[in-house]
């Protein structure tokens, strides 16, 4: 009898797509995707603090060669993955049901709460070290008009990183705190971010177009 037991729970488990001694989810296939356990990943932290102490350290240095890796590798990575949430993600948040969306979003928005800022931190204050170690600051016209566009670029970037993406990124994880988060205002959130997301991605480009008409002028 408990043979018998044995293989019919092991056949139960193959159907399901369970490997051997694999036990089902206690909640069920169709249980509410949970929550992430903090609003902000704890084992992140370690990494971003490093990040901002050789920042720091590299701006009270002076040291060209750093400044120029974190403007470099911050400023590509803030493009990339901007143009890659607004451009891939957003669109394919549009057709992903509403369950879909609240868990995709319980595993996604975390992350980007640490990653986002940290990248534009390293890009726009090694950006003005750099431009000031450089004389870029003080250059003539009219490539002083360049500057001045990139400034105007990269501010309007921060206010939109700022004020909209974050917040959004915020509201998107407090709801998702509730005991039934409201999957409907999680997509609609999303698609806020990940279009949001895309605007500064193409608003990257410019900036990269400005600055590489800046350097070979």
């Amino acid at each position: 009898m408990a043979d018998t037991t044995h293989d019919l729970g092991r056949a139960a488990g193959a159907a399901a797509g369970l490997a051997p001694g694999q036990a089902p989810h206690p909640a069920g296939p169709g249980a509410r995707p949970l929550p992430p356990a903090s609003i902000v990943p704890l084992a992140g932290l370690p990494v971003v603090g490093a990040v901002l102490v050789l920042l720091v350290a590299a701006i009270a240095g002076n040291w060209p060669w750093a400044l120029d890796f974190f403007h470099i590798v911050g400023g590509g990575l803030w493009t990339g993955i901007d143009l890659f949430v607004g451009l891939i993600i957003g669109p394919i948040l549009g057709r992903l049901s509403i369950p879909a969306r609240v868990e995709f979003a319980a595993r996604f928005m975390p992350k980007m709460l640490l990653i986002m800022p940290t990248l534009v931190t390293m890009t726009l204050a090694s950006g003005f070290q750099l431009a000031r170690h450089m004389g870029l600051l003080n250059v003539a016209y009219p490539r002083h008009w360049w500057l001045t566009a990139s400034f105007i670029v990269v501010g309007a970037m921060t206010v939109i990183a700022l004020g909209f993406l974050e917040p959004a990124n915020l509201a998107v994880l407090f709801e998702l705190r509730k005991p039934q988060p409201d999957g409907a205002l999680v997509g609609k959130l999303m698609r806020r971010f990940a279009y949001t997301a895309g605007i500064t991605g193409v608003m990257q480009v410019a900036t990269l177009v400005i600055m590489t008409r800046i350097a070979t002028w």
